[in-house]
């Protein structure tokens, strides 16, 4: 009986461990499977939140433009604004990535689109506060501060000199201004300047535009005018804050109601270039925004040939940007120093939509 009852307790005892591992084989599948559902349930989840991210930046944010010349120009309009919030040592290294020239008394770049070379109000990010930055990235820890020699317009690409020290900029700087530095600059403008080429010379003074939006603007001071009495040209009074400007033009090629210009400012006054095309002229630069109006602040206006080529609404003009460029520079160092620098991307598009080709003019 002993015997019988310990061969039952073992089987007893058998199949109870049998049950249990049974049991918590189950449960390890159950809590598996609810780990497994959770999961899923978050992934969903996740999926649902990127999708109202992507539904209220589809709703709320400006749509992307279908149109490669219309996304070209939204590229454009913007790239001004990330200049001020990269980080000074990104900035460095852009212009570090733009380096043309460089020895042991000068630094040379192709200054970017949107970039301002001085602080001012909203100004977060310029080239003169990058500087001491640059001049270690290309030397050393130790390396002096580069210096500036000339300035060019936020809006201007091109050819920028730096120096490596005070002695070497305060020579470049006397050079700019005694005039033996020859500058030539390339524009897209408005029209076609009468006579093809020619010198403008005529004073630039700064004004305030009485409008609905105050506002100031370089414009002409002649030392000349027309008698309406009489008809005849008359001498008048120098305005003594006026600027004597001289700028020589030639045109390279027109097309679509534009035209390529080379301009080689002898003076260098504040928008000198821009003053004597767009009012000397007539002929304002393609972008210029600024002085295609006198009396008004708005986008400039332009012919339906322009449009049509650039394949731009007139609504959208305001994006347009600025085509003046600072192809060449010749610096009498040591011995005469030539400096080309090709037109950025944007501005050789635009030659090639206008069909503007130099060759074939």
């Amino acid at each position: 009986m002993a015997a019988v009852s310990g061969g039952l307790w073992r089987r007893c005892a058998v199949d109870l461990n049998r049950a249990v591992r049974s049991v918590c084989g189950s449960g390890r599948a159950l809590a598996g499977a609810v780990r497994a559902e959770e999961m899923a349930e978050r992934l969903r989840e996740r999926k649902r939140e990127e999708e109202r991210k992507l539904f209220i930046l589809h709703r709320f944010s400006p749509q992307i433009p279908k149109d490669p010349a219309q996304r070209r120009l939204r590229k454009l309009a913007t790239l001004s604004k990330k200049f001020q919030q990269v980080h000074p040592n990104v900035l460095a290294k852009i212009l570090k990535e733009a380096t043309l020239y460089q020895n042991e008394e000068i630094v040379v770049i192709n200054k970017p689109y949107g970039l301002p070379v001085h602080g001012g109000p909203g100004v977060k990010n310029c080239i003169t506060d990058v500087l001491p930055i640059l001049a270690k990235m290309l030397e050393n820890m130790k390396a002096e501060p580069l210096h500036l020699c000339h300035r060019l317009d936020k809006e201007t690409t091109g050819v920028m000199v730096l120096a490596r020290n005070k002695e070497a900029a305060e020579r470049i700087r006397l050079l700019f201004k005694t005039r033996q530095v020859e500058k030539i600059y390339w524009a897209i403008s408005l029209g076609d300047p009468d006579p093809a080429e020619g010198i403008v010379e005529i004073p630039i003074v700064e004004k305030e535009v009485q409008s609905h939006q105050s506002h100031y603007k370089m414009t002409l001071a002649p030392n000349y005018r027309v008698s309406p009495e009489e008809g005849k040209v008359v001498k008048i009074r120098k305005n003594r804050d006026a600027e004597s400007a001289v700028t020589r033009y030639r045109r390279l090629a027109r097309s679509s109601a534009c035209s390529l210009l080379e301009l080689q400012p002898i003076t260098g006054v504040k928008h000198q270039i821009r003053v004597h095309l767009a009012y000397g002229l007539g002929c304002p630069i393609l972008g210029d925004h600024k002085y295609s109006h006198w009396s008004k602040l708005a986008p400039q206006k332009l012919p339906e040939i322009t449009l049509k080529r650039l394949k731009l609404k007139q609504s959208k003009a305001r994006h347009l940007p600025l085509h003046l460029h600072a192809h060449r520079l010749s610096l009498p160092l040591d011995k005469r120093i030539d400096l080309v620098c090709k037109p950025p991307p944007f501005f050789q598009k635009t030659l090639e939509k206008l069909e503007l080709d130099i060759a074939n003019d």
